[in-house]
């Protein structure tokens, strides 16, 4: 299950993010949809932990995504929407 809890992301005086919540059931199939600029890169990015919020929390599977930030990684993927690997090294390495 994943519940994400009044999420903000704040670059600088840019809100990116602003109170997002919502929440996903396990085997659920669930779309994030909006216009460019709307913040889905930026909510996709706080719950896999690349960016941390600047306010509010989520949890997947019941970890939370800032401090137990290494377990919910181990159990949440992300296939990103354009290619991102490096040529030169190895699928392993890619990793």
């Amino acid at each position: 299950m994943l519940i994400a809890n009044r999420l903000k992301k704040q670059f600088g005086a840019l809100v990116a993010v602003d109170d997002v919540s919502f929440s996903v059931q396990e085997g659920e199939i669930f779309g994030l949809l909006g216009p460019n600029g709307a913040g889905k890169t930026t909510t996709i990015s706080m719950l896999t932990g690349l960016y941390p919020p600047t306010a509010g929390s989520a949890t997947i599977g019941g970890y939370d995504i800032v401090t137990d930030s290494l377990a919910a990684k181990r159990i949440n993927g992300l296939v990103p929407q354009d290619l991102a690997l490096y040529p030169t090294l190895s699928a392993r390495a890619n990793l």
